[in-house]
């Protein structure tokens, strides 16, 4: 494990050289019109603004990390890592990029965009927490091999992966930044999807911090366990006493008593004929 985590420490490259992809030359100028996009990329959102001032740059000062690829024909290549490079390298107006040319198979083009989308630091809980759904679906890693992948601890990993079953709203709410991910880890302590909703609805509203709502949460929590009703305590002459009043009335008869001595006799009956009997024998008994 730590010779793995190490691994990442050292960069894309050495994730790219661990995921058995093998170099065919170094460094090399390709025309950014022989490139086809990543079809495995995880990542579904690029910022416009964060573009347009990388494309800037780019024009200032040139690509400073070349973005990697496979050739997938003659003179034909495919993106596995640098999309944000390559979207703003033709926005800045450039022709050609710098690459390195790697071969790979499908399987690991899909993991390596994977790992490499998780290692950003713009993706939102949600992206995260799809990539690391498609790590175990699709490339057949448990949350321990994750957990050596990315270079995250597996309670991390379990935290992002809980985000997916949240509503809708709420998964929207984390990816558009409207609640953090404090408060998301807070709602998912509630199984009520209605409830989740009224308290992030009472987020947007109020503007409530995360300590706020892990109380709201805490309150919602006690009230909603069920009340454990008081066993009745009964001795043994009480207990007596219930069969002999049974045996008096010839029907049924409830004898129950709380922890502080309040109680109640029941006599119960299951015809008109059981109920005359009852009353004839408290007529006896004057009462």
């Amino acid at each position: 494990m730590t010779e793995k985590r190490s691994v990442l420490g050292r960069g894309l490259g050495a994730l790219i050289d661990d995921a058995n992809l093998k170099p065919e030359a170094s460094i090399n100028e390709i025309d950014i019109s022989l490139i086809e996009t990543n079809p495995f990329q995880p990542r579904s959102h690029f910022d416009q603004e964060a573009l347009d001032e990388l494309a800037a740059s780019i024009k200032q000062i040139g690509i400073i990390q070349p973005i990697t690829v496979r050739k997938i024909a003659d003179r034909k290549y495919q993106l596995i890592a640098g999309e944000r490079r390559l979207r703003a390298s033709v926005i800045a107006g450039l022709t050609r990029i710098p690459a390195y040319v790697r071969t790979a198979d499908d399987q690991s083009m899909l993991e390596l965009a994977l790992v490499e989308n998780i290692q950003r630091e713009d993706l939102d809980p949600i992206e995260v927490a799809i990539s690391y759904q498609r790590l175990i679906d699709e490339c057949k890693l448990t949350q321990e091999n994750m957990s050596d992948r990315v270079g995250k601890k597996r309670s991390t990993i379990a935290n992002y992966l809980r985000l997916l079953k949240l509503p809708a709203d709420i998964q929207l709410g984390l990816r558009t930044a409207k609640l953090s991910m404090g408060h998301a880890r807070s709602l998912i302590n509630i199984e009520d999807p209605a409830i989740q909703l009224v308290i992030y609805q009472k987020i947007l509203d109020s503007n409530l911090s995360v300590r706020k709502i892990e109380e709201l949460v805490r309150q919602i929590q006690t009230e909603s366990k069920p009340v454990v009703k008081e066993k009745p305590v009964i001795s043994v002459e009480h207990g007596q006493l219930q069969e002999q009043l049974k045996r008096y009335f010839q029907v049924g008869v409830q004898f129950n008593r709380n922890i502080k001595g309040k109680g109640k006799i029941v006599l119960t009956f299951n015809s008109d004929e059981e109920l005359e009997k009852i009353l004839g024998k408290l007529d006896r008994l004057k009462v």
